[in-house]
């Protein structure tokens, strides 16, 4: 762990929680082994939301809906989001829960994999939360980058790889060498991209929160 057990322990004990669906969701989603954002990035997530209040929000990764929903929920103000899925397993779980909160006219579910889908999005998006294959964030980031409105937000969601991004390539084993490599090159363009301001939060599995200010 980046972040002492403990204390990340305690400070998820102070979140007031979520809603009864979320929490349904969750352990549905836990019981059958479907990654969730974590609860420590859920509350940071809510912070993020009720200070940027984004009208339109672009989420690369679906999973089984989880994340959308909580996005949808926990900002203040009303809003659309587009999230993009490839796994098709999961589709149609997202889609049951995106009914089941009430949502399916305001979440839109883009099936395929998104290295297709990003170059086929129009216009901008004020907040694009990425969680999807950590090894193809990089290959996004020029699509993303052309999709954040100015002032928007991009918020990268485990960037840190239980600690390995920290390692040498050579203490990572062998085969998550290249999801290794990827992720370093891809927290050096955000970190030195002239258009952005970037910050990297070792909460959860890791973040990092961007702000688009050209």
């Amino acid at each position: 762990m980046i972040v002492n057990e403990r204390f990340t322990a305690y400070s998820n004990s102070l979140d007031r929680g979520n809603t009864q669906l979320l929490d349904e969701i969750e352990a549905e989603a836990l019981r059958t082994d479907v990654p969730i954002i974590r609860k420590e990035t859920q509350i940071c997530l809510k912070l993020f939301l009720s200070l940027k209040k984004p009208g339109r929000i672009l989420e690369v990764g679906t999973a089984v809906g989880f994340s959308a929903i909580f996005l949808k929920t926990y900002n203040p103000v009303e809003c659309t989001i587009t999230t993009i899925e490839n796994y098709e397993k999961r589709i149609p779980i997202a889609r049951a829960n995106f009914k089941r909160a009430g949502m399916e006219d305001s979440i839109t579910l883009v099936e395929g994999d998104a290295a297709d889908v990003l170059p086929q999005l129009c216009g901008t998006y004020d907040l694009i939360f990425m969680d999807a294959a950590k090894g193809q964030y990089i290959h996004f980031l020029p699509h993303v980058m052309r999709l954040l409105s100015v002032d928007g937000m991009l918020i990268s969601d485990n960037i840190l790889q239980d600690g390995d991004i920290i390692e040498s390539r050579f203490a990572v084993i062998r085969r998550n060498r290249t999801i290794h490599k990827r992720m370093r090159r891809y927290l050096y363009e955000l970190t030195h991209h002239k258009q952005l301001v970037t910050a990297v939060f070792p909460v959860g599995d890791g973040i990092t929160v961007s702000s688009k200010k050209i």
